[in-house]
């Protein structure tokens, strides 16, 4: 077990959740509750450049929602520019009387200013600077970490994955135990942000029994993550170990379903408020799945839907494929026992009308996502699975065509090359 983990109070990820909560129009009803704890926020942290970005008349993001104030603004700058110059004094002092140990922790204390009042440029050169300052490399990868944790406020996926790759080359030159696992859970959010479900679901799930990094997501947003990734991920043996008969998923699904919901537990999925009611649903999705009862399937993919997937900041942009995978896993699910199986029947099994099946199900044939055909005449879809080894045929033949176009390729560039010789 390593140390415990330096810089990681700030920035607070919830208020990036409050702030997508704002800026989407359909959970309007949030909004009240969203911009009291922002504003509750700067007030009480003095974050006058998070004020800027979000209120300011010209460029603010959320300019609609919260009220520009010029003089509270000016106040909330003296302030930080008080403090900031306390520390730069701090800073000063050490370096002139101190020893190194004490210019590093000053250097710590200004990037967790800036990390604190959410200031994105200032805070990544603080943070720069300081890792070129510490000496240890456990220090190290608390700032790579801090830094990830940062570019997730804003959304910077590029420069997550660039911070992800750094943190990882750290700590495989002797990270502890510890670090390595708090990488995984943050590498895990990143690819789930990416949509890269299927990369997510492993980090994710292992996450689960060793998860300590509070300061990205609550353990149960982190079971509520991976259970989404799992479900929509693994095959049928690994989707039962992993997830069905989890400890530490049923701790969670099975603790929630049911019950009264507090008034705190209603605005979303976050660090500080659970929707009790909906975790139930997500029991009801997985299970449903695995016990192929496709209506009952349907009813929690919806509920589930509208209670996570369009509230929590990481899944909302992905919501509609999320969705429309996972109808499209369990059409493969039901289709894969059968080779022919009726419209009506299948309808019937979902809970959907003929034709709206036969829409939904045209929507995966074409592009070969489901192997099948519908005959509308004798009312049937039919199976078309080629064998495995069909399939390997098809593979080599389509692998060594693009082999050869390559070869061809590159015997024609080095002719030409030669003839340029000549």
């Amino acid at each position: 077990m390593g140390s415990d983990p330096q810089y990681a109070s700030y920035p607070n990820l919830l208020l990036s959740q409050h702030i997508f909560t704002l800026r989407t129009p359909s959970l309007s009803t949030y909004h009240p509750a969203a911009n009291k704890a922002l504003t509750a926020s700067i007030k009480d942290t003095s974050q006058a450049p998070l004020y800027r970005y979000l209120a300011h008349p010209t460029d603010g993001i959320l300019s609609s929602k919260i009220i520009w104030d010029e003089k509270y603004y000016g106040e909330l700058k003296k302030s930080n520019d008080e403090e900031l110059e306390v520390l730069d004094t701090e800073i000063k002092e050490s370096d002139e009387k101190a020893g190194e140990s004490e210019v590093v922790e000053a250097m710590g204390k200004k990037a967790e200013f800036f990390a604190r009042v959410v200031d994105k440029e200032r805070a990544l050169a603080a943070y720069e600077e300081l890792y070129i300052k510490t000496p240890t490399l456990g220090a190290k990868i608390d700032i790579v970490l801090a830094i990830i944790r940062m570019e997730m406020f804003y959304d910077d996926k590029a420069g997550v994955k660039k911070s992800v790759e750094r943190a990882r080359r750290l700590i495989d030159t002797g990270g502890d135990w510890d670090r390595r696992n708090r990488l995984k859970s943050y590498t895990g959010l990143h690819l789930l942000s990416c949509r890269q479900y299927a990369e997510a679901a492993p980090l994710l799930l292992d996450s689960l029994s060793t998860f300590t990094s509070t300061e990205i997501c609550s353990y149960s947003t982190l079971v509520l993550y991976a259970v989404l990734a799992g479900t929509i991920s693994l095959n049928r043996v690994d989707f039962k170990a992993k997830v069905i008969d989890s400890a530490e998923v049923l701790a969670i699904l099975g603790s929630r379903s049911g019950g009264v919901v507090s008034a705190g537990d209603v605005e979303m999925i976050d660090a500080e408020t659970e929707d009790t009611e909906g975790y139930s649903s997500l029991e009801s999705l997985v299970n449903s799945l695995y016990l192929c009862e496709y209506k009952s399937f349907f009813v929690a993919l919806a509920d589930v839907e509208e209670r996570f997937l369009s509230r929590d900041r990481i899944l909302a942009e992905h919501r509609a494929w999320y969705v429309r995978e996972m109808r499209r896993r369990a059409y493969a699910q039901l289709l894969e026992s059968y080779r022919v199986v009726g419209l009506e029947s299948m309808a019937s099994a979902f809970g959907v009308s003929v034709e709206w099946l036969d829409r939904d199900l045209s929507k995966f044939i074409p592009s070969k996502k489901l192997n099948c055909t519908i005959d509308r005449v004798n009312g049937v879809i039919e199976t078309n699975r080629p064998d495995d080894k069909n399939r390997q045929y098809q593979d080599v033949v389509k692998q060594g065509d693009q082999l050869l176009t390559k070869l061809q390729k590159f015997g024609q560039a080095v002719r030409l090359r030669g003839s340029e010789r000549a």
